[in-house]
């Protein structure tokens, strides 16, 4: 998230092999057509180097096509690549363990997350400390298991007052969570 340090997209497009690509794609932006955009990708860059965001667009529009959707069709490929260059996933999940380690006995933690696969590790953070894990009937031995938070909220999103007026809350989700005092978590 720090443009003058670690590796720029353009340099890492420069360089990945089609297999690492399509791995990022895939795993960060869902993208169902990665192969084929990583193999295009890198069939193109030994032609023109990749150095604008409008030359890899034009490159992945070609490749799926503009369709009839509003949102432009390397939207997805442009958020996977993002997520891995920034590390946002890695930095989310260590500022979650920072953020309740620091949280005193009774304190909130608000987190708004702003596409699925953000929600989904603060989704599942929250129930690894509000809820015991599931059980598992091939281990007949229940471990002990003592809640250290509580779902306060579950998935708030905004209404359609809010998103009239801040179309950018539309994908945005905010859960909450309150730290337990020790006594109950002993």
């Amino acid at each position: 998230m720090d443009p003058d340090s670690g590796e720029s997209a353009a340099n890492w497009l420069a360089r990945a092999t089609d297999a690492e690509i399509a791995d990022v794609l895939w795993t960060y932006g869902e993208e169902k057509l990665s192969r084929k955009i990583a193999r295009t990708i890198v069939a193109r860059r030994d032609d023109t180097p990749l150095l604008r965001t409008a030359q890899l667009a034009d490159l992945i529009a070609s490749v799926v096509g503009r369709g009839d959707s509003k949102i432009h069709p390397a939207t997805r490929s442009f958020q996977a690549i993002r997520i891995f260059i920034n590390r946002e996933l890695v930095d989310l999940e260590l500022g979650l363990d920072a953020a309740f380690a620091r949280l005193k006995p009774g304190g909130r933690l608000v987190v708004i997350s702003f596409h699925s696969l953000e929600d989904r590790i603060v989704k599942r953070f929250i129930a690894a400390h509000a809820k015991a894990p599931p059980g598992n009937r091939r281990m007949p031995v229940e471990r002990d298991f003592t809640a250290t938070m509580a779902d306060v909220s579950g998935a708030l999103r905004a209404d359609y007052a809010e998103t009239s007026v801040n179309p950018r809350a539309r994908s945005a989700v905010m859960r909450v969570a309150e730290k337990l005092p020790l006594e109950a978590a002993a």
